[in-house]
């Protein structure tokens, strides 16, 4: 669980780091739909393009050489996605099933 959740830091750091606009700017980034919120499915999509970068095979695995470190046990990209979701509801905290630029711009709770 450690190492996911290492992994899934790893991939946000510049993602947030990116995100020198407002929160407002940030959601658009994950908005595909344009409907002013983020849902679970865009989170995951465009909080899993992190993993496809670090895949560098393409296998859908990420191998001990393509992890953050050269070094750790693999990961795929279920794993990587099943954290993701999990972390999508942690920072939805009015349970409303989507997440807008406020809850989308908190850091994640423990």
């Amino acid at each position: 669980m450690l190492r996911h959740a290492l992994l899934i830091a790893t991939v946000l750091l510049p993602l947030w780091v990116h995100a020198q606009g407002t929160p407002a700017d940030y959601l658009r980034e994950f908005d595909s739909d344009g409907d002013g919120r983020v849902s679970e499915v865009e989170y995951v999509a465009h909080m899993s393009q992190g993993f496809y970068r670090l895949d560098r095979n393409g296998d859908g695995v990420l191998e001990a050489d393509e992890l953050p470190g050269g070094h750790g046990r693999p990961v795929t990209l279920r794993q990587f996605q099943d954290n993701l979701r999990r972390q999508f509801h942690k920072l939805d905290r009015n349970h409303d099933g989507y997440l807008d630029a406020g809850e989308l711009a908190q850091p994640p709770q423990g």
